[in-house]
C-alpha cells in the first residue's frame, strides 16, 4: 500500500472543513473529482473511512485516524522541503501571507517594503482573510504566514502552529466628530443603545464581536450598513449616518472622525502564525522579523 500525499491532504481538509463541497472549492476542484480521489484512497487503504449520513459525507473512525495521522505525514514532508531550502544562506522564494484587513496598512506593507530593500530574492504574496478564514487557510497549507488575532469566539489552539506575538490593539467606538458623546474620555456602551451602526459583514470576526459587545451592554445593535471595507465604513461615520466600533489600527487620520475608547476596554492580541516546518525557512523567518519590527517588537 503506497498513500499518495495528495489524496492524504484531501482527506485532512474534510476534517477540518466539514465538506466536500468546501474541500474543492478550496482546492479549486470539482467535488465529484474530490468524492473520487477520496475513493481511491479508500481503496488503497482498504479500510472505509467516509459514510454517508443523507446527502452528506462524515469520516469514520478509521477516516478521523487518518485524517489525523495525515497532517502528520504532510508535515514531516513540509519539514524536510523546509530543511533543503534551508541548505541556502540568503533567504529566497515565495512567500504568502494573509492578514485581516487592518493589518495590511498597519504591518504587511511596511514589512514587505523593508524585506525588498534587504532581501530581494524573496517574494511575498498579500492576501486578505478574516482571522476564522486564514487561521483554516494556513492549516491546510494554502499559505505560509497569517496576521490572525487568537482573541475571537471559537478560536482553537493547533500543537502544530507557532504564535508570534506582533502588538497588541483596542477596540473602539467611532463617532463623527460633533456627536455628543465624543465629549466623554472614555464610553459606556449601553449609552450606545439608540444609535445607528455600520458593522462589518455578517460572520466576519468584527461583526461577531461588535454584535456581542452590543448584547453584553444590553441592547440589539440597529445596523444601518455592513461593510467590508474600514475605509468605506469611516466614510460613512464621517457623514454623520452612523457609529462604529472598529479595531484603533482601522482608524486612519484623514477620516474627521472621533475615537473613544470603552470604559469596559476591550483588548486584542496580534499575532503572526506559521506552522512549525515553514518556521525553519529562512525567507518565512524574515519576513516574522520584519512583522515584528514593524511594530517594534
Amino acid at each position: 500500500m503506497t498513500l499518495n500525499p495528495w489524496r492524504l491532504r484531501l482527506l485532512a481538509d474534510l476534517e477540518v472543513l466539514g465538506t466536500v463541497r468546501a474541500v474543492a472549492q478550496a482546492g479549486n476542484l470539482s467535488p465529484s473529482a474530490v468524492s473520487q480521489q477520496l475513493g481511491v484512497l479508500e481503496r488503497e487503504t482498504g479500510t472505509a473511512l467516509l459514510e454517508r449520513t443523507g446527502r452528506r459525507v462524515r469520516l469514520t473512525a478509521a477516516g478521523v485516524l487518518l485524517a489525523k495521522r495525515a497532517r502528520g505525514i504532510l508535515a514531516a514532508m513540509d519539514a524536510a522541503e523546509a530543511e533543503l531550502r534551508g541548505l541556502g544562506d540568503e533567504p529566497a522564494g515565495t512567500v504568502t501571507l494573509a492578514m485581516f484587513q487592518s493589518a495590511v496598512h498597519a504591518f504587511a506593507v511596511p514589512a514587505v517594503a523593508r524585506l525588498e530593500a534587504r532581501y530581494p530574492d524573496v517574494a511575498v504574496v498579500l492576501q486578505e482573510l478574516e482571522p476564522h478564514e486564514s487561521m483554516q487557510a494556513l492549516r491546510r497549507g494554502d499559505v505560509d504566514i497569517i496576521i490572525t488575532t487568537p482573541d475571537f469566539v471559537g478560536a482553537e489552539l493547533d500543537p502544530g502552529i507557532d504564535l508570534v506575538p506582533i502588538a497588541e490593539d483596542t477596540i473602539v467606538v467611532v463617532l463623527p466628530a460633533c456627536h455628543p458623546l465624543a465629549a466623554h474620555e472614555t464610553i459606556d456602551l449601553a449609552a450606545c443603545a439608540d444609535q445607528r451602526w455600520a458593522f462589518d459583514v455578517t460572520g466576519s470576526y468584527m461583526s461577531d464581536l461588535a454584535t456581542r459587545l452590543c448584547r453584553e451592554a444590553g441592547f440589539e445593535p440597529m445596523v444601518m450598513c455592513r461593510f467590508n471595507n474600514y475605509m468605506i465604513a469611516l466614510q460613512h461615520v464621517e457623514a454623520g449616518l452612523s457609529v462604529a466600533l472598529l479595531p484603533s489600527l482601522a482608524v486612519e487620520p484623514r477620516f474627521d472622525v472621533v475615537t473613544r475608547e470603552l470604559r469596559a476596554p476591550v483588548p486584542r492580541r496580534i499575532t503572526a502564525a506559521v506552522r512549525r516546518p515553514r518556521a525553519s525557512q529562512p525567507a518565512v523567518n524574515a519576513v516574522l522579523h520584519e512583522l515584528r519590527a514593524a511594530h517594534g517588537r
